[in-house]
Order: C-alpha cells, then sequence, then structure tokens
C-alpha cells in the first residue's frame, strides 16, 4: 500500500525553515510535502511558491494568519526567532498540528514546560531540533558507550569551535547577537551540545558551573583608527580577519566569488550576487565593524558537570578557531574514544590493546547539514507520523533537559562560577 506524504507548514522560512528542512521535499517528496508557509520576507513567499508550489493563498506574512487559516497540514515547523517559538507554538498544537519546532524551545524555562505540558494535553509529537543525536558520528558514540565498550563510563569532554567568521556572522552582526532579542549563547548554541552530553552519559545531570565572558568582540579592542564599518575606508582592513568583505566576497571558504551562495551569504541577501551582497554590507547589520556592534552574549565559556553515578563532564564553547567542528573524548575503566565531528572518525583505545580506528560512511550533498543531522531528523519524523509512533529521539520531554542545563550554566557563568544544583535551580524558576 502507497503512503502519502505527510504535510508541512512552515512558520519562518530563513536558512533553518527554507534551507535546511524543506529543502528535504526536494530530494523525498514522496515523503514530505510543503502545503503552508508564512514569513515576512516577500522574497521567500515567492520561493516557497516557485520552488515547492504553494499556493499563493497558503504563502502568509507571518505565523498569526497562518494560525488563523484552518489546520492546514500534519506537522507544522516552526523556524523563527527564540523568543516567537512560544507564541506560535502553543496554538498550533492547540489546533491539532504536530511540531517540529526549532532549537531552543524558548529562553524561558516557564514557557518550556508549558510547552511540554500542553503537548502531553494535546496528545500531539514536539520533536525538538536537536540535529546531533540523528549523526552517524554521535549515534556511533553512543551506540560504543551504551554497549559499554571502553567499559564503565567515568568522564566525558566535548567543545565546540565555531570559527571566527561563523561567530562574527551570527553573535556579533546577526540575529543572536544579543541574549535580550534571542538567547544566551550557551542555550542558543550549545543547547545541542547539552544535550548530547545527557544523552551520552545516559543519567541526569545533578550540578554543574560555569565560566565565560564576552572578552574580545568589544569597542575598546578595535582598531585606533578605525571605521563603523568595514566598507567605509577602515585603514585596518586588510589585516583584520573580520572584515566582512572577505567573509562574504572573497573568502574560499565562505565567499561568493568562489562559488558560496548559500549560507551565510544568502543570510546577508536572500538568492545572494555580488552585487547584491555588496549593498547588503553597505547598510545592513552584516557590515558594520565586529568592534562596534549592540552584541552582548558571550565569546567563550566553559561548563563543568556532575552527573548521576559519579560521571563527569566538561564542554567547552569557543569563537575564536579556524573551523566549525565539535570533538568529544570519553574515558571508561576499560578503555577510552575521541572523535572529530568533522573528520567523521573515532579513535577506540582499549587498554593493553591496539587502537581501533573507526571512519564513518562520507556523507553526500543531500545529508550534509549538521554532519547529517538534519536530513536524517526530517526522515525520522516522517517514519515517526507514518508509524504511528508517539515518542521521538528529541522529543520535548528529552530536550527539557538540556534547556535546564544550558539555563543554569547562564546562571553561574553570571554569578561567578557559582555551583548550581539542578532540581533547586527547577523549583526557583517555577
Amino acid at each position: 500500500m502507497n503512503q502519502r506524504p505527510i504535510t508541512v507548514a512552515i512558520c519562518g522560512f530563513g536558512s533553518r525553515g527554507g534551507d535546511a528542512y524543506a529543502s528535504y521535499a526536494h530530494y523525498f517528496p514522496e515523503q514530505i510535502k510543503i502545503v503552508a508557509m508564512a514569513d515576512p520576507d516577500p522574497e521567500k513567499r515567492a520561493e516557497a511558491r516557485r520552488e515547492y508550489g504553494v499556493a499563493p493563498e497558503y504563502c502568509f506574512e507571518n505565523g498569526d494568519q497562518l494560525l488563523a487559516a484552518p489546520k492546514l497540514a500534519d506537522v507544522m515547523i516552526i523556524a523563527t526567532m527564540d523568543t516567537q517559538h512560544i507564541c506560535y507554538a502553543l496554538p498550533a498544537l492547540r489546533k491539532g498540528y504536530h511540531l517540529l519546532l526549532e532549537k531552543p524551545i524558548s529562553p524561558s524555562l516557564q514557557e518550556c514546560l508549558q510547552l511540554r505540558e500542553e503537548a502531553h494535553r494535546q496528545n500531539r509529537i514536539v520533536v525538538v531540533c536537536h540535529v546531533l543525536r540523528y549523526t552517524p558520528f554521535y549515534q556511533k558514540i553512543h551506540e560504543l558507550l551504551a554497549q559499554n565498550a571502553i567499559g564503565k563510563l567515568q568522564t566525558l569532554e566535548a567543545s565546540e569551535n565555531v570559527a571566527y567568521w561563523h561567530f562574527a556572522h551570527s553573535f556579533v552582526r546577526g540575529n543572536w547577537r544579543r541574549s535580550d532579542e534571542s538567547s544566551p549563547l550557551i542555550l542558543q548554541k550549545s543547547c545541542h551540545d547539552m544535550d548530547i552530553l545527557r544523552w551520552l552519559a545516559g543519567v541526569r545531570c545533578l550540578r554543574l558551573s560555569s565560566y565565560g565572558s564576552l572578552d574580545w568582540f568589544k569597542e575598546e579592542n578595535g582598531p585606533k583608527p578605525g571605521a563603523m564599518r568595514c566598507l567605509d575606508g577602515c585603514p585596518a582592513k586588510d589585516s583584520c580577519p573580520y572584515d566582512c568583505e572577505k567573509i562574504y566576497i572573497s573568502s574560499q571558504k565562505t565567499g561568493i566569488r568562489a562559488g558560496h551562495n548559500g549560507w551565510p551569504c544568502n543570510v546577508v541577501a536572500i538568492n545572494p550576487t555580488e552585487e547584491k551582497l555588496y549593498k547588503a554590507l553597505r547598510s545592513g547589520p552584516y557590515g558594520r565593524c565586529v568592534y562596534h556592534c549592540d552584541n552582548d552574549v558571550a565569546d567563550h565559556q566553559t561548563v563543568q558537570m556532575e552527573f548521576e553515578g559519579g560521571i563527569t563532564a566538561s564542554f567547552t564553547l569557543s569563537a575564536f578557531t579556524e573551523n566549525c567542528y565539535r570533538t568529544l573524548r570519553a574515558t571508561g575503566s576499560a578503555g577510552e574514544l575521541e572523535g572529530n565531528m568533522a573528520e567523521n572518525t573515532i579513535h577506540l583505545c582499549l587498554f593493553g590493546q591496539p587502537e581501533q580506528v573507526i571512519k564513518l560512511d562520507s556523507l553526500d550533498d543531500r545529508f550534509a547539514g549538521h554532519g547529517g543531522g538534519d536530513f536524517r531528523m526530517m526522515d525520522s519524523l516522517y517514519h515517526l507520523l507514518q508509524d504511528g509512533g508517539s515518542q521521538a529521539l528529541t522529543s520535548i520531554d528529552a530536550s527539557v533537559e538540556s534547556h535546564v542545563m544550558a539555563m543554569a550554566a547562564e546562571y553561574s557563568r553570571l554569578h561567578k562560577g557559582e555551583s548550581v544544583e539542578l532540581e533547586q535551580f527547577v523549583r526557583d524558576c517555577l
């Protein structure tokens, strides 16, 4: 018997909703059909009509208009800004939609718990986009630890290397530069990592402490003389790695001249060309000097954690790396393992035995996003709904724990590394 594709409405058609999740429908139209969307940008609405055949009457200017219409799809993907998630997620559940919800659920713990309760009340599935759990890299590490391949787990060490240009793009000039407009960095960027550490540990985190600050991207560290915008004749332009022209125009890694017309260039200008990028950089936020923005999120942070059973973990987040990648090291009573996500390789060392190198299959372009996690999550959602399942790998029940960890870490950072008991932290927030 042929199964029909699940129908999807997307609220927020930007780099996540449009580029990452909607594109799954191009490759697997038999599984996913986009039937409605909402985005304030007319070019995004035109793209939905052109690329996915969404009827004009179902291309809305905002989520309120989408939710005012009758229920139009099986699933609503909510990929708006962090502070807007709950205002769309709650009425969508009440209207009968299942949800694919971009992380973080909300910067407010009360709202996270409210959404979890509403999902149970409405008997709806909420999949939170902790896409790393779906990657072959972390799934293999989870499998090895669950099988006690290195004995009893003792420690976990994880790092997220954001890359200097990515951090400048997203967290200095971009949408997530201010915690009051989006979320603290440890929640917005690294609730992924808190989720992975909780998943790999297999038990609850009991307490944690955190240190970090916004140290570098501040006015006093800027060149003197300098300029407010890179293209306004800044004397330091040639030597500055954060120069917007380097990042978006000439860089071999990210620039339009090297053929990179996707992220991050398509955030600066929709369907970017060199001409459109220069126009945006001369007047828009992505052309500002990184030392003269209104950013306030930390640019480096560490978290120390204790889990049940005596497992300890550490996490380091840094803006100051050449490339974007994550690493993980686990030690156990019988051995250790180390993995580099960018290399898609795991080194397994059992004490007194030769090292084993596990080279995971390379990914084709369809599965490139987040190490293959984006599309594998979409595939999992499809099969979950077709098979009548109720519990996703990254359900809201699982996700709330990582949010508590991230929010407690930010509290600790702001209170000079104060140790935070997570159960008490939750009680104090309610």
